[in-house]
Formats: structure tokens, C-alpha cells, sequence
């Protein structure tokens, strides 16, 4: 099996259960930006000193970053915080697993941005999954009433927020993976970390400063929910390093295309933890979706 199966699988794994603290931080405690403060802040610390760590213990020299890895990570970075954001506002739109099912809107999205950006294409297998994918959504974006006519039922903002954090993860997921290619070292782990390590502070950076002065309360209450937000950190730790070392060793859409299991691990949530209703549409429009990673996983390569 090649290590970026795993690597992926682990991710997700990681990625579904901090946005599921994430959930219940929004729902009890803080806004969708103190939620997703809540990420960077406790992990940017912890990825800082497992990166001090492994570079003092394996003796390499600390990768020289170019005016490239900048770009490319800042553009990330900021994404990044953007489509954290729209994903925890969605929670309080529509269910947990149809918001992360939205989010995941971002695979085939991903092999578009990458084509344009890194010049990696997906071909025709590609082109169907994005078909396939589209119809999903259409089926998810309806409003779970449906009772309403027009275009209101496929536009609304359930369907923005979700494709807004799908098109911005679809960003970061390149940019990420264009800083990691541009280090000067050859060994994956340190890539990846030190990757990680500059995106996390620098977000954690922005958020604070852009809150002290917008929303200067919040960021108290972020510190306050310290028993929830230690293990966001811990879980955005983990995806966050898993993700990087994947992007790093394959194909963006290819990565983001194994991560879908997330679905998965998503709609366990939203009916044994959430204890929230799945309806046979939202069902529907998801087996559409895991059709066109189907795809993707099979055929794109």
C-alpha cells in the first residue's frame, strides 16, 4: 500500500472529530470565527514544538524557504481560515453530515484548481466525477423543507456557505501543496512540518489581530473554553500534519478524492453523537457524491 493511503486515511479521521468539537463549540460556547480561532491557537503551539523536536533529534538543517513557499502558503493559510469559517457557520444551516458533505465539494474543485495552478490534470475520469459530484449537490442544496419553487430551493445560503468553504479548502489544499514542493530538502516529514509550522502561527496570527480588533471578547472566550479547544488542538494537529504529508507525496484531487471517507465517519456522528435527522434526499444526493470519489479513486491517475 502506498503511505499516502493511510497518511490520508488518518486524516480524515482526525479532521472529522475536531469538526465535530468544533460543532459543539459553536454550538454552546463561540461564534464560527472563535471556533475556528479555537484551531490554530491551541495547535500552532503543539506543531511548533513536535517540528523543534524532530529537527534536533534527526540532525537536519531547517528547510531555506523561497519567495514561492511564501506565496503559496500564505495563500493557504488564508483560505484556509475562510473555508473553516463557512463550514462551522453551516452547522447551524443545515445538519453536521451535510455540512461536512458541502465541504466536500472541495475534491472536485481541487483537481480544477490544481490543473490551472500546478498544470496537474484529471482527464476524462475527472470531467465525470465533477458530473457526478454537481448532481450530488444539487440534491444536498435543496433546503429541507422543499417546499419552496424556484431557484430558491438550489440557491440559498446553506449551498454558499458550502460551496464557498468546498472552492476555498480546494485553494489551500494547492497552495499547500505548491509551498511543499518548493522546499529545498528531500525528506517528506520535514517538508510537511515545517509547511504546517509557518501556516499555523501566521493564522493564528492574522486571527488574533483581525479579532482584537472586530471582536475583542471573543478571543477571552476562545482561552475560556480551554477544555474543549485543547483537544481541537490536538485533532488539527494531527489532520493538519497528516494532510500536508500527503499533499507533499501525491496529487492534491487524488488525496482529497481518498479523504472523502470522511462522509463516513460524518454521518456516525450526526446519528449516534448529534443524534440529528438524515433524510432520504440528503442520503441520495451523498451516495451521488461518494459515486464521483468512486471515480476519481479508480480512475484518476
Amino acid at each position: 500500500m502506498h503511505a499516502w493511503i493511510p497518511v490520508t486515511l488518518l486524516a480524515a479521521f482526525s479532521q472529522n472529530l475536531r469538526f465535530m468539537l468544533q460543532k459543539r463549540l459553536k454550538d454552546t460556547r463561540l461564534t464560527s470565527t472563535g471556533a475556528t480561532l479555537a484551531r490554530f491557537a491551541y495547535s500552532a503551539p503543539l506543531v511548533a514544538l513536535l517540528m523543534a523536536g524532530y529537527f534536533s533529534v534527526t540532525g537536519q538543517a531547517v528547510p531555506t524557504p523561497s519567495p514561492s513557499f511564501f506565496a503559496f502558503a500564505l495563500t493557504g493559510g488564508i483560505a484556509q481560515i475562510l473555508a473553516t469559517i463557512c463550514v462551522v457557520a453551516l452547522f447551524a444551516e443545515r445538519n453536521f453530515a451535510v455540512g461536512i458533505t458541502f465541504k466536500k465539494t472541495e475534491v472536485v474543485l481541487t483537481a480544477l484548481v490544481g490543473l490551472v495552478v500546478l498544470g496537474e490534470g484529471v482527464g476524462i475520469a475527472g470531467a465525470l466525477a465533477i458530473g457526478v459530484g454537481f448532481l450530488g449537490l444539487i440534491l444536498l442544496s435543496d433546503p429541507p423543507e422543499g417546499t419552496a419553487l424556484g431557484w430558491g430551493r438550489f440557491f440559498n445560503r446553506a449551498a454558499a456557505l458550502g460551496l464557498g468553504a468546498g472552492l476555498l479548502f480546494s485553494v489551500s489544499a494547492i497552495g499547500y501543496r505548491g509551498a511543499s514542493l518548493s522546499l529545498d530538502t528531500g525528506a517528506v516529514v520535514a517538508r510537511a512540518g515545517f509547511t504546517l509550522a509557518v501556516v499555523t502561527a501566521y493564522q493564528t496570527l492574522i486571527m488574533m489581530l483581525w479579532m482584537a480588533l472586530r471582536q475583542r471578547g471573543e478571543i477571552g472566550r476562545v482561552f475560556a473554553a480551554w477544555r474543549v479547544g485543547i483537544w481541537v488542538g490536538m485533532t488539527s494537529m494531527v489532520g493538519s500534519f497528516c494532510w500536508f504529508t500527503a499533499f507533499t507525496l501525491q496529487n492534491a484531487a487524488l488525496v482529497k478524492a481518498l479523504g472523502q471517507v470522511e462522509l463516513l465517519f460524518s454521518y456516525a456522528a450526526t446519528l449516534f453523537v448529534f443524534r440529528e435527522k438524515v433524510t432520504g434526499r440528503e442520503y441520495a444526493g451523498t451516495a451521488l457524491i461518494l459515486a464521483s470519489v468512486l471515480v476519481l479513486v479508480l480512475f484518476l491517475n
